[in-house]
């Protein structure tokens, strides 16, 4: 079945961000999402160690070493942003206060669980961070992943085998596949890429899903 590219993926992504919004992109893939927000929509971003109004990647003779994210990768500052304390910037995450988050995932559940940190898996984050703050603190949790493993293994799951970040948190799920919504009823394919269909779908990840490419699903 075919795929689209994580870039491709990022402006999906960024399409479903409406204007007004206060957004956190977590670390990784997500990042990608703030190249692709609308230049004329107000989109703010919110960076947990501690900028509002962050920018997209920065050219190369644009990097400011002392202006990163959260994954210490370079950023830049829309005019009007503001800097503050961590635990500041924690506070807005755990007080509700952000519509959209970004994360990426090992594993979700079909009830909505969310797991995307590990200690024993090679090159992960070694800690949890910010994003369980993020997962039980946004209004919206949009996760940003690959349907499956290296291995081909699915990471939409009937229920997590990794530690869990946060539970009954997720809101959508975007894949090089398709999109998925966690509904009450499972997961619901919101939309498809390329020559996949539900049917497919349900082949590689091995469970039911709800056809919503023609509609809402509850």
């Amino acid at each position: 079945m075919s795929t689209i590219s994580r870039q491709d993926l990022a402006a999906r992504i960024a399409a479903d961000i409406t204007e007004g919004s206060y957004v956190n992109l977590g670390i990784g893939a997500p990042t990608l999402v703030a190249n692709y927000l609308p230049a004329d929509q107000e989109i703010i971003l919110h960076t947990e160690n501690g900028l509002l109004g962050m920018g997209e990647a920065p050219g190369v003779d644009q990097v400011d070493p002392d202006l990163i994210n959260a994954g210490k990768q370079a950023v830049t500052a829309l005019p009007g942003a503001a800097y503050f304390h961590h635990a500041d910037s924690f506070g807005m995450m755990r007080g509700g206060h952000l519509d959209v988050c970004v994360l990426g995932a090992f594993q979700v559940s079909q009830t909505g669980d969310l797991a995307n940190w590990s200690t024993g898996a090679e090159g992960a984050i070694p800690a949890v961070g910010g994003a369980m703050d993020l997962a039980i603190g946004a209004k919206s949790v949009y996760v940003m992943t690959d349907l499956l493993t290296k291995k081909g293994e699915p990471k939409l799951v009937g229920s997590c085998t990794y530690p869990l970040t946060g539970v009954g948190c997720v809101t959508r799920v975007y894949t090089d596949h398709a999109v998925f919504d966690v509904t009450s009823a499972g997961f619901a394919v919101r939309e498809t890429f390329g020559d996949n269909t539900v049917a497919g779908l349900e082949e590689l990840t091995g469970l039911t899903l709800v056809d919503a490419t023609q509609g809402e699903v509850k």
